[in-house]
């Protein structure tokens, strides 16, 4: 029992080791690489616009059911006008950057793993290296730019469509006076949360990015270890995600408690 823990610590120390080695080559990238605007622009596409779907319904239809639920327990208080401002609150510092996160983790992480996967079991990246482009800059850097381009507009985006389709279950289905729910909602709700959602949103950009550029890079054994490196991709990121979540939210808290700022 001891050797297999003990085995474990190691691995994922060595993991941290190369986690790290790869954020460095993509800081040395940023710094001195050549800059590749096509292929960011590309990417910007593929993970924000056609992210645009999946983020709009899953963002609504959280936003929908945390009011329905948040209204099913107020409305015997007396207390249904605070609905707004639960929603909206949970949609910033939590909800909607940590749900845009998983998915972007499923459905983005997972394509870059395979992607680069499947280009080093057929040895493009050696090709790549052969005609002196480092694998780093043409292939992690533009994706990294790109993702911290897309992910707080895409994290907005389901905040925003979360707070709206809150709104229309609490006035449509609870009859709740759009005035009061809008007012609770706009006292409640300031820059600080703002900060957060964005400040997340960096946060588990980059994670999803390094993760699953790293699981791609490393990928061997053929096609069985590209499958095996997409979904380590998915569920490393994932758990990532949930386990730095927890770190900001006392961190952010701390800085920028509810309400303090205007």
């Amino acid at each position: 029992m001891f050797r297999y823990f003990g085995r474990l610590a190691v691995d994922f120390l060595i993991y941290l080791g190369e986690i790290g080695r790869l954020v460095a080559a993509v800081a040395t990238s940023l710094r001195r690489g050549k800059p590749r605007v096509r292929l960011m622009l590309s990417q910007i596409a593929e993970t924000g616009y056609r992210s645009q779907p999946v983020v709009i319904v899953t963002g609504a239809f959280t936003g929908a059911v945390l009011a329905a639920q948040a209204l099913f327990q107020f409305k015997p208080l007396g207390m249904e006008t605070g609905g707004g401002a639960l929603v909206s609150v949970a949609m910033l510092r939590e909800l909607g950057p940590t749900v845009t996160a998983l998915m972007l983790a499923g459905r983005v992480g997972a394509a870059m793993a395979a992607e680069i996967g499947t280009m080093k079991v057929t040895e493009q990246i050696d090709a790549l290296r052969s005609m002196d482009v480092h694998p780093i800059d043409y292939l992690v850097t533009p994706r990294f730019l790109a993702m911290l381009v897309a992910m707080p507009l895409l994290i907005a985006e389901s905040a925003a469509f979360g707070i709206i389709a809150s709104v229309v279950v609490g006035v449509g289905s609870f009859n709740v006076n759009p005035a009061y729910w809008m007012n609770q909602m706009n006292i409640h709700t300031d820059g600080s949360d703002v900060v957060f959602a964005m400040t997340k949103g960096l946060v588990f950009g980059v994670l999803i990015v390094i993760i699953s550029c790293h699981q791609g890079l490393s990928v061997t054994q053929g096609a069985v270890g590209v499958g095996r490196g997409t979904t380590r991709a998915m569920v490393f990121s994932s758990l990532a995600i949930l386990i730095v979540n927890f770190f900001l939210t006392m961190l952010l808290s701390a800085l920028f408690p509810s309400g303090a700022a205007s």
